[in-house]
């Protein structure tokens, strides 16, 4: 397929006024969101808004759940960049939305497994990531705020929306030595935070970063309210 010019000089000012500036700066993350093409992810009413640094909704005939989008570039990519996967780990991640993260999170892993709470969104993610010839990644219609029947664990686990505080569960699952990512907070303050496991019932949590992202739904959330 012949690469289209316009396309290609808005992915190169994504990635250098965007992406770069966020502090992303490893070469091999760079170069992955050069190849992988986002705007195949991006649903056909908004393929226009690709590269904007924004988030981008998904609403659509097939999506059931309000206010699901996918992160911009600058997160995602800062993400992956920081939970710095390797080829032999085992990757899941909760909110599979579109299925761009997980596509990224595939070329960076052996395995991943992303759960989408949307049976719609579930079914457009599976067929965006075979037709973009994505084969290392299994999409569940299920909810991620409900622990696995099987108790797998994970060498890497990602969040892709929000959570009022870190889900216990899942961090449960990590092998050990293995990362969480998770944007954790109240707006309009939020903090990236990456868990390590270190050890049984043992985590080292870095927050390096701030961000606003729309919430994943059922996890829980403390009450606001005190009597």
């Amino acid at each position: 397929m012949t690469a289209n010019p316009d396309l290609e000089r808005l992915r190169f000012n994504m990635i250098e006024q965007q992406i770069r500036p966020w502090d992303v700066l490893d070469f091999e993350i760079l170069e992955l969101l050069s190849q992988i093409r986002r705007e195949d992810y991006v649903p056909r009413a908004h393929r226009g808004l690709a590269f904007f640094d924004m988030e981008i909704p998904l609403e659509g005939a097939k999506n059931k759940e309000p206010g699901q989008v996918m992160l911009s570039p600058k997160v995602e990519a800062r993400m992956l960049q920081d939970l710095h996967i390797q080829k032999h780990e085992t990757v899941l991640e909760v909110g599979t939305g579109s299925g761009f993260m997980a596509a990224l999170l595939a070329h960076r892993a052996a395995q991943v497994l992303t759960l989408e709470i949307d049976a719609g969104l579930a079914t457009l993610a599976a067929e965006n990531l075979r037709r973009n010839s994505v084969n290392n990644v299994e999409v569940r219609h299920a909810d991620g705020a409900v622990p696995l029947p099987s108790g797998p664990t994970f060498d890497v686990i990602v969040l892709s929306g929000s959570v009022a505080r870190l889900p216990q569960g899942l961090m449960g699952s990590l092998k050990m030595g293995g990362r969480l990512a998770a944007v954790v907070g109240d707006e309009p303050m939020m903090r990236a935070h990456f868990v390590t496991r270190v050890g049984e019932g043992k985590w080292d949590i870095l927050q390096p970063w701030d961000t606003v992202a729309p919430r994943l739904l059922n996890f829980p959330a403390p009450s606001r309210f005190n009597f």
